[in-house]
């Protein structure tokens, strides 16, 4: 628990300098992967810093990238889903699940993107495979919190490593 609060205040002083105009001496992006019962839905919640974000998606797709240009929303929507996609991988009870991309918006100097999986009727383990931004820092730390009802089991996920499971 001491790990995690460290790390979460190692977060907060990322985000606070980046606010302040200092470049982020982290490359750290945070997933949380929400069980809805009364919806039976997994509900995904992707937060990355938009300069690292914006730099992967014209590195990997060779094309100019803007998140927060409203003329480019419908281009970059694509590329936010291609990536994701194929970034980031849940299994709910053993079993690979489907995720549907929801949309992504900008929270100041990060990029929240939302997606979702149906029709899961109980779920008593997930498993994240995380790579997100792995094609572009070797030091990328994720951050990934698993959450059913009043349980939430987190962990830090640190390059090259990829994969969290929490069993409830």
């Amino acid at each position: 628990m001491r790990k995690f609060k460290y790390t979460l205040l190692l977060l907060c002083c990322a985000f606070f300098s980046v606010e302040a105009g200092i470049k982020h001496p982290l490359h750290v992006s945070t997933t949380e992967v929400n069980f809805n019962a009364k919806d039976k839905t997994l509900e995904v919640s992707c937060k990355i810093f938009s300069d690292d974000f914006e730099a992967i998606l014209a590195k990997v797709y060779k094309q100019k990238t803007d998140l927060s240009n409203p003329n480019m929303k419908t281009a970059m929507d694509e590329l936010v889903k291609k990536y994701l996609l194929s970034h980031l991988q849940l299994k709910a009870n053993g079993k690979a699940v489907t995720l549907s991309y929801v949309g992504f918006e900008i929270d100041h100097e990060a990029t929240n993107i939302y997606l979702e999986v149906d029709k899961v009727v109980a779920v008593k383990s997930v498993e994240v495979s995380d790579t997100i931004l792995y094609d572009m820092f070797d030091d990328q730390m994720s951050i990934v919190h698993i959450v059913k009802g009043a349980n939430r089991k987190s962990t830090k996920i640190l390059y090259p490593e990829k994969k969290f499971t929490a069993n409830f």
